[in-house]
């Protein structure tokens, strides 16, 4: 018995298949650092959320129309590489994950300044 769900182990996957498949056939020249952050599938495995970080913050919204206009691409050779009955269908997005922690970390930092410069 497998200690968690088969989405869970497909999303690893998925999550290593794709970020191999963008770096290597997905040819667009402004295409940047891209990775692979998370997978998430629907209960049912018909919908994967597939979530991106890009190194350059101006290049985020580029990065993603590419994507999303490469996804019968991506579609197509994940149903090569990976035996399951249905491929399911691509969403690309943005982690704000990374965002969200860098801010929490700076947030942090002030509270600790504040709190040194007191005492």
């Amino acid at each position: 018995m497998h200690p968690y769900k088969r989405s869970q182990r497909l999303s690893i996957l998925l999550r290593e298949e794709i970020a191999d498949i963008i770096m290597r056939r997905v040819k667009d020249p402004r295409i940047g650092f891209v990775t692979v952050t998370d997978v998430e599938l629907s209960e049912d495995l018909k919908i994967a959320k597939i979530f991106i970080s890009v190194l350059n913050e101006e290049d985020k919204d580029t990065t993603l129309e590419i994507l999303n206009s490469a996804k019968g691409l991506v579609r197509s050779e994940i149903s090569k590489r990976v035996r399951v009955k249905f491929i399911p269908a691509i969403e690309f997005r943005i982690d704000k994950s990374i965002e969200h922690g860098d801010r929490i970390d700076r947030l942090l930092r002030e509270i600790k300044k504040k709190e040194s410069s007191e005492d």
